[in-house]
């Protein structure tokens, strides 16, 4: 393991969670230079039992679980519990996923290690919150995302619901657990105190719906217009092989695509407004159509380059070697104890001055697990040896 730079080194995180929300967000605290611990159950977190092509280990489980030690802690036995408290009393920031009766239960609710660890920053990743009806209940990405009407406004007009593969709500509330975590580290240098972060799937789904989630006072329930699609020939787009993305909004964007594609006749009044070419989409589109059957989509955005913003549908396997991605340094190789080798995503952010240290592979089942445990037994002793008093 590298020895940690970048802006959190030296902060010590210790990450309970399961699934993506928790893990990833403790992922991401890593790219900035945290020391994280994953702490698993002897069956470890379920994600590793996830589909995956990969023999020994779930690709899911790889992806967020970069740049992590791993122990495995039962917390069902007492002497395990000891040694997650030690480590508790070393650590800036505990996350975990656990739903809201469960941590009283073990003897890890947020007051209970605060006593031990005042400056201890607690981020507990609930399914819908710590209060009201649903609070015990078990939150999941797409469960959550047909509940709060992502699923109803992803679907066609007038279709049924569709469900946007890919995590998104996990995704996002990952990225609400690493800027609460790390504003309430930030808030500790002046306070001297750690304090409770709450992230629950509710408040991520609902949050990337902000747009949306406005509803004037002089406004019927039904209102037809709260999803975000600009509409018209904003989309995606069939060529002569393959599919295009296009978004020409802006009066400079759609001048340039309709001269690129030979359409100079749909640069009249008619069509020259975003909500104009929407509501006469039935008209502009099989002409738009017809032209892009001429080339390819990658020769379309070969000729449309920075003049119409536009994206030639590719598959994922094609980041990888990306010359964009490549001259980002996005993609990194990563030896794994029980995989081997692999490339993955790695460094969500550019540091300056402060550049965080290579990210290094998502642990093996108790892969640190002897050293761990070793150091919570000595931290248990010397706490023992401790007088009250003093």
């Amino acid at each position: 393991m590298p020895k940690p730079t970048g802006p959190l080194a030296g902060i010590r995180v210790l990450d309970l969670s399961a699934y993506i929300a928790g893990p990833y967000g403790c992922a991401l605290l890593a790219d900035m230079g945290a020391e994280v611990i994953k702490i698993e159950p002897p069956a470890g977190d379920n994600l590793r039992k996830y589909p995956s092509t990969l023999a020994a280990e779930s690709r899911a489980f790889l992806g967020v679980n970069r740049s992590k030690r791993g122990v495995v802690l039962d917390l069902k036995k007492p002497e395990d519990l000891e040694r997650l408290r030690a480590l508790a009393s070393t650590a800036d920031v505990l996350v975990h996923n656990f739903r809201p009766e469960v941590p009283g239960r073990l003897g890890i609710a947020y007051e209970q290690l605060r006593a031990i660890n005042p400056r201890l920053v607690y981020c507990a990743v609930t399914g819908y919150g710590e209060a009201g009806p649903l609070c015990d209940k078990a939150g999941y990405d797409q469960v959550l995302q047909t509940m709060t009407g992502m699923a109803a406004q992803q679907g066609p007009s007038g279709g049924p619901p569709a469900i946007l593969y890919g995590s998104v709500v996990d995704y996002y509330a990952a990225s609400l657990v690493t800027s609460g975590v790390t504003a309430a580290l930030y808030e500790r240098t002046q306070s001297g105190e750690g304090q409770y972060v709450g992230v629950s799937l509710l408040r991520s789904a609902l949050s990337m719906q902000s747009a949306r989630l406005v509803w004037a006072d002089s406004e019927p329930r039904d209102v037809g217009g709260r999803d975000m699609r600009s509409g018209g020939i904003t989309g995606i787009h069939p060529t002569r092989e393959g599919w295009l993305y296009i978004s020409a909004n802006t009066p400079h964007f759609w001048q340039a695509l309709c001269e690129k594609t030979g359409l100079q006749e749909l640069l009249v009044e008619r069509y020259d407004s975003v909500r104009k070419r929407a509501q006469h989409a039935q008209e502009i589109v099989p002409k738009l159509h017809a032209a892009l059957a001429a080339r390819s989509a990658l020769e379309w955005e070969a000729l449309f380059s920075e003049e119409v913003p536009c994206a030639a549908a590719r598959d994922v396997e094609d980041m990888f070697d990306f010359p964009q991605v490549q001259a980002e340094g996005l993609i990194q190789r990563f030896e794994h104890p029980v995989v081997g080798g692999y490339r993955g995503f790695a460094g969500a952010w550019d540091f300056g001055r402060t550049p965080a240290s290579p990210a290094f592979a998502a642990p093996a089942l108790d892969q640190d697990g002897d050293a761990l445990r070793a150091e919570a037994d000595r931290h248990r002793s010397i706490a023992s040896q401790i007088s009250p008093r003093n």
